[in-house]
């Protein structure tokens, strides 16, 4: 809320003031008005200078508000950067797994009986083959059987071997991914920091315009104080002007009373002087007057 003057210290003139009090009396209310103006003035200085510095407070609030926005904004800059590595290497790890995907699909090692299990099976049928009595019937079958496994473990055994870029393919591939997940931990971790200069920002602005509200009401009480001292400096003048006036006038009554007494003296001294010549007797303040007058 504003501080508003003491208005019951002002300092009013009227035209009736002006018109019937004495000049000692506009004397006095000139010399009040005089110190009321000055103590408004100095008032209004004072209020200018806090409005001045709470200006200045505001201007250093909003910069700081701007240094944070300038932050913010580089900061989400490189978030987008990181952003975009992060989707590109994604991409790409995708594509590589999927090459992976389609490798195994190819070489079809997720199918069928593994390599050791086709060794177990082939040593048992061996086995069964040395140690047990057969007819040829069945051990033409068994020897068929052992036959179709080696081949089986052979085809499984050269796809194993071509394998072996499947592992590289895959190891590029996690590789890939997790190059990707240093970009997402960058993207976080540069998206919380932008959030809290986003923040502060935030902040800064409505401190400002806090201040601002309150420079504001300084300057509005500047106005009132700097308005009423004005208003009390053209009622100085107006009194000013008013004795001016009267100085003026007593000046001019007094050279009408000198004159109207330089007359009457003369006319004295003529009356004097026609007695004189009549040879009457003159006393000697007839004689100071006459010579005052220039008549002797």
């Amino acid at each position: 809320m504003a501080d508003s003057i003491d208005e019951s210290k002002n300092v009013t003139v009227t035209e009736e003031d002006l018109e019937n009090k004495s000049k000692g009396e506009l004397i006095k209310l000139a010399g009040q008005l005089r110190d009321r103006r000055n103590e408004l003035n100095q008032m209004a200085s004072e209020r200018a200078s806090a409005r001045d510095d709470l200006n200045a407070k505001t201007r250093e609030k909003v910069d700081e508000a701007q240094e944070h926005r300038e932050k913010r904004d580089e900061l989400n800059e490189q978030v987008q950067e990181h952003k975009d590595k992060r989707n590109e290497l994604n991409a790409e790890a995708n594509e590589l797994f999927d090459k992976v995907d389609n490798l195994k699909n190819d070489l079809e090692l997720d199918e069928g009986t593994s390599v050791e299990q086709l060794k177990e099976e082939i040593e048992d049928l061996e086995f069964k083959q040395q140690t047990e009595v057969l007819s040829s019937e069945d051990e033409k079958e068994l020897i068929e059987k052992i036959e179709t496994k080696r081949e089986k473990l052979q085809e499984k055994q050269e796809k194993l071997d071509q394998g072996g870029d499947l592992e590289e393919l895959k190891e590029e591939a996690e590789e890939v991914r997790s190059e990707a997940s240093k970009h997402h931990q960058k993207v976080t971790e540069l998206a919380d920091e932008a959030q809290k200069h986003h923040n502060e920002m935030i902040e800064a602005y409505r401190e400002a315009d806090e201040i601002r509200d309150e420079a504001d009401e300084k300057h509005e009480e500047f106005v009132e104080a700097q308005e009423a001292a004005d208003q009390h400096h053209e009622d100085f003048v107006r009194v000013q002007k008013r004795l001016r006036e009267l100085d003026k006038k007593e000046e001019e009554q007094e050279r009408s009373q000198r004159e109207e007494k330089q007359e009457a003296a003369r006319e004295e001294a003529e009356e004097i002087y026609q007695k004189f010549k009549e040879g009457e007797t003159l006393d000697t303040e007839d004689l100071m007057k006459l010579q005052k007058a220039g008549k002797l």
